[in-house]
């Protein structure tokens, strides 16, 4: 089986294409939990699978995590799988990814800078306070596209600094909150400068941090441009893994136009022969 290996500012994906769909639905989330497990296979945060459109766009992304569940979708993930399709003559420059939450529009800039413009939130909270062992942490929660991909932006002072395994564990916590019925990414983020963010999120699915989180970014700056506290224009945002840039339009009524910018690398090509699948 072809597939790809790319990332997206260090979170990182295994894509391959089903355009003929060769692989049984039902085998899917099993081939992500293998493939994507570092040290028995070829290891990534979540694997993309590339099949027909259902409704009018180029092609349809099926989003994978790590452990086998199928994520409503991925945005950085949707800049590699925008380059996967333009260099594989899926798509032009610009192009229409269909995903579980809805319709994904990507822009390539340059040959590995691309754009998409992420789904609307389906939900949205910007004051969303929630109590962790006692302790109350300021919270707000959106769900990005329906069905909406659930995620959570706390506050954390010194974030770079943090001690990672307290950070994880909290993170965890907030992750299983009863407040979050679905779950949630939980974005922790620290404010450095104007329009300037450090962000870490703690992934659902993968159940650890990743080295970005296109979504997360998103969702952060969507909140903090409601408060006023960032421009909601060409935002940094850094992470682990890079810089990702952020744009949203915020008309008073409705958070809309969240652009994801931020680069993309194809890390190798090959053939996957894992013995165990």
């Amino acid at each position: 089986m072809d597939f790809w290996k790319m990332n997206g500012a260090g979170n990182d994906f295994i894509v391959i294409n089903d355009m003929d769909r060769r692989i049984p639905d039902e085998k899917l989330g099993e081939l992500a939990r293998r493939v994507c497990e570092r040290h028995l296979s070829v290891g990534a945060d979540g694997m993309m699978v590339v099949r027909p459109a259902q409704d009018g766009g180029d092609y349809r992304m099926v989003f994978f995590n790590s452990d086998g569940s199928e994520g409503e979708m991925c945005g950085n993930g949707a800049r590699c799988i925008c380059r996967y399709g333009y260099e594989n003559g899926l798509a032009g420059e610009i192009q229409r990814v269909e995903t579980l939450s809805g319709t994904v529009t990507g822009r390539r800039i340059d040959r590995r800078q691309y754009r998409v413009r992420l789904n609307d939130p389906s939900v949205f909270r910007p004051d969303y306070p929630i109590e962790v062992d006692g302790r109350v942490y300021p919270c707000a929660y959106v769900e990005l596209g329906s069905p909406g991909l659930p995620h959570a932006a706390v506050p954390y002072e010194d974030l770079a600094g943090a001690d990672e395994n307290a950070l994880r564990a909290l993170g965890r916590k907030m992750r299983y909150h009863p407040a979050f019925p679905k779950g949630a990414n939980v974005n922790f983020y620290e404010i450095l400068g104007p329009d300037h963010l450090y962000e870490r999120t703690y992934e659902r699915g993968v159940e650890d941090f990743t080295y970005a989180c296109g979504t997360g970014t998103g969702s952060v700056v969507a909140v903090l441009s409601r408060m006023g506290k960032v421009s909601g224009k060409n935002v940094r945002v850094d992470m682990t893994g890079g810089t990702l840039s952020i744009d949203v339009t915020d008309t008073g009524d409705k958070i809309t136009d969240i652009y994801l910018t931020g680069p993309t690398n194809i890390v190798c090509r090959g053939v996957l022969t894992d013995e165990e699948l």
